[in-house]
This record gives C-alpha cells, sequence and structure tokens, in this order.
C-alpha cells in the first residue's frame, strides 16, 4: 500500500547515491540572477541577521551549520542580498535542514537548488542516505529526490524540545 504523503512533521529519507544532477539547477538560478553557494564565515553576522528577521525559528540551527567547517549551510543570494539558505549537519549528523525561500522567491527553482547543493555536498562527505528531519512540504522533497516517510519518525529528534514557552514557564 503506497504511503500518502501529508504535511506532516515526520522525517523522510533521501538516496544520495541517486540525486538529480546539481548543473541544471544551479543553471536556472543564475539565468535568474540567483547564486547558490557555500557561506563563508566572515558572512555569518550578516546571514544570521537575515535569518533572525525572516525565518527566526530556525536562527539556532543555522548559527551551528556556519560554525561548522566546512561551513554546512549554503545560501541563494541575488545581487548579493539574501532570497534563502539551507544547511545540513545543524541538529544531527547526516540530517539535511533547516531550508527558507522568501515567499517572493518560491516557485521558482531557488529551493530545489539549494535542496540539491546541499544534499551534494553531503554525499561528497561520504553519506549514502540523508534524513530530511520534520519535514513540511513532504511533497516538495518526494518530487525533487524521491524522498519517502520514515514510518514513526513523528515526532523524532525533536520530541521534547525545549522551547522559549517551556523556559518562561508558560
Amino acid at each position: 500500500m503506497p504511503q500518502r504523503l501529508s504535511e506532516t512533521m515526520s522525517d523522510m529519507l533521501v538516496k544520495l547515491y541517486d540525486l538529480p544532477g546539481l548543473d541544471a539547477s544551479q543553471a536556472a538560478t543564475a539565468r535568474q540572477g540567483i547564486a547558490i553557494r557555500r557561506a563563508i564565515g566572515p558572512e555569518r553576522p550578516a546571514v544570521m541577521t537575515w535569518v533572525r528577521a525572516n525565518f527566526a525559528t530556525s536562527a539556532a540551527e543555522v548559527d551551528i551549520a556556519l560554525g561548522r567547517l566546512p561551513i554546512t549551510c549554503f545560501v541563494a543570494l541575488r545581487d548579493s542580498q539574501m532570497v534563502g539558505f539551507a544547511c545540513h549537519d545543524a541538529t544531527a549528523p547526516n540530517f539535511f535542514g533547516p531550508e527558507a525561500v522568501l515567499e517572493a522567491e518560491r516557485g521558482r527553482g531557488v529551493g530545489r537548488a539549494l535542496l540539491l547543493a546541499v544534499l551534494h555536498a553531503q554525499r561528497a562527505q561520504g553519506y549514502a542516505y540523508a534524513i530530511i528531519g520534520g519535514v513540511g512540504p513532504a511533497a516538495f522533497y518526494s518530487k525533487c529526490v524521491g524522498a519517502v516517510p520514515i514510518a514513526g519518525s513523528d515526532p523524532g529528534i525533536y520530541a521534547g524540545m525545549l522551547r522559549t514557552t517551556t523556559l518562561r514557564g508558560d
């Protein structure tokens, strides 16, 4: 019986040895004036300011990805302005995410290009599979890279996670 892909928060698994090529997605975003590349250390303050302003719930994981060597955060830039990011090895080894793209840039292949850049980087590190943790847009990941749900993975690694409201006693 096929699994139904819904907008849940379970994890998904991707075969890194069977990824679509990277060149076509990079070329498609380049034609739109968008560059996808690995962030570098001196960009950490600018990236963190942008992430906090646009996707605050991802800030802690992005900060971790920017602190790794090699850096595990990739950025999407239009005219030296961020329009999106994607990371790996931020929450746990071999985990993809977080990933986010400005709403105005969605539907143009930026998310797909970021996803593929990061997954290819994970493959280059020697991983055969990647875990996409706490997936929201399951259909996107399934369509782009053939990701499949991991049964019983909701809430997964995020179970019992401290949240700001927990610390305030709310």
